[in-house]
């Protein structure tokens, strides 16, 4: 609402700095001066002074929604915040043969009768082509500060309070009717169905490349064609002058326009709403990591955007929950003792000097304790005792037998008594 008040202000500012800007330069130049007093800097000058204070209200009004709105500026220009350039090009294409249209009719309309010869006299081509490069450079941005004004800003000022597009597309709508003075009733009808008509373009588009295209183009032809005759740019009058069959033929021009627009709609599908918020950045680190904020392995699907992710070993690294040592740290459960819980000899004790020991133990690996009964491996038999009995080994004879222990056959017999038959 802020804007709203101060863009009036702004631009009654700007247009009094221009023109004590041109009345001093023009006056310093030497340029004649008109029965009103004002300085005559001539048809192409002027018609360019006229056009640059309509077109002083279209920064204006992107400053406005930069600072009392406290938004960005293409917010004014369509829902994606920017002036969409190619759905800007289709709809110029469509408003070449509506314009075209609406040339080749008027040709046939009865004139005004009031026209005399020196008003149909042709310009030249040198002047004609000085006034076609200003009126290609000035009249867009005539047309689209209308645009911005009307279809930007007032009718989205409007739709802020009230659910129902219409009621924000008629305001507009008159008010730009009546911005163009009041000339004719027709005239005035025809400059409201065009405000309607690109109201609701706008809001059906989602932007005002439709609105700016169609008046754009249409004033270009109505200025180039003007131009083409002498003391044609000079003219007063405007759209709010136009006869009857003009304004009738100018309304069913602009509703074909607006049935093209529609057509490329359906075909093109321009975005016409506003894209929801974005999502909350994630909260930066106090002091960033050289991976980033999510270590130096990618971030993982379906992931909340600022939550710790996880790397390949899982949440707690490559040797899980209790670290590299275990569940007891790097000392075992009995960190007060290092050596473990019954010193650095095991549970049996120091060794005794006189003991035959083979490791630190006091035992040795075959060695069994004394308080308990000796047993056999049953990996491996009983082992032999070295240790001597009271049985005394038999001695062997010699010419005894290993096996049995008898004498051996030496061909005599040892009978006593027997002698050998001859």
């Amino acid at each position: 609402m802020l804007g709203t008040l101060l863009l009036p202000f702004g631009w009654l500012l700007a247009t009094v700095f221009l023109y004590l800007f041109t009345e001093v330069f023009g006056r310093a130049a030497g340029y004649p001066e008109l029965p009103d007093g004002d300085v005559d800097f001539g048809p192409i000058p002027g018609t360019a002074l006229d056009l640059t204070y309509i077109a002083l209200v279209l920064p204006l009004v992107l400053l406005a929604a930069l600072w009392p709105g406290r938004r960005p500026a293409g917010t004014v220009s369509s829902v994606t915040g920017r002036l969409r350039w190619r759905w800007l090009a289709w709809c110029l294409l469509a408003a070449l043969p509506a314009t075209a249209l609406l040339v080749v009719v008027s040709f046939f309309l009865p004139g005004d009768p009031s026209g005399s010869e020196e008003s149909s006299a042709w310009v030249g081509w040198g002047t004609f082509l000085a006034s076609l490069a200003m009126l290609t450079v000035l009249v867009p941005l005539q047309s689209a500060a209308e645009e911005y004004l009307f279809r930007g800003w007032l009718l989205q000022t409007a739709g802020a309070f009230v659910r129902a597009p219409w009621f924000a597309v008629l305001p507009q709508a008159v008010l730009f009717a009546a911005a163009h003075g009041w000339g004719t009733v027709w005239g005035f009808i025809d400059l409201l169905v065009f405000g309607l008509v690109a109201g609701w373009l706008s809001i059906r588009t989602g932007g005002l490349e439709a609105s700016v295209a169609l008046h754009a183009v249409n004033n270009l032809v109505a200025f180039g064609l003007s131009a083409v005759f002498v003391g044609g740019l000079e003219s007063d009058e405007t759209a709010a002058d136009a006869s009857w069959p003009l304004a009738v033929t100018d309304m069913g021009t602009t509703l074909l326009y607006a049935a093209i627009v529609l057509w490329f709609t359906r075909r093109r599908s321009p975005q016409n709403l506003s894209s929801p918020p974005p999502e909350p950045a994630a909260p930066r680190l106090p002091h960033p990591q050289p991976w980033g904020a999510y270590g130096p392995y990618p971030r993982q699907w379906g992931a909340v955007p600022g939550a710790q992710q996880q790397g390949p070993h899982g949440p707690h690294g490559p040797y899980g929950s209790y670290g590299p040592h275990g569940p007891h740290g790097p000392s075992g459960p009995y960190p007060q003792q290092p050596q473990g819980a019954y010193g650095p000899y095991g549970a049996c004790g120091a060794p005794s000097p006189d003991a035959a020991v083979s490791g630190a133990a006091g035992h040795g690996p075959d060695e069994q304790s004394p308080d308990r009964p000796r047993t056999q491996s049953p990996d491996r038999p009983e082992a032999q005792s070295s240790e001597p009995s009271g049985e005394r080994p038999p001695v062997r004879r010699p010419g005894a037998s290993q096996g049995t222990g008898a004498p051996r056959d030496t061909g005599a017999s040892r009978e006593t008594g027997a002698s050998h038959d001859s």
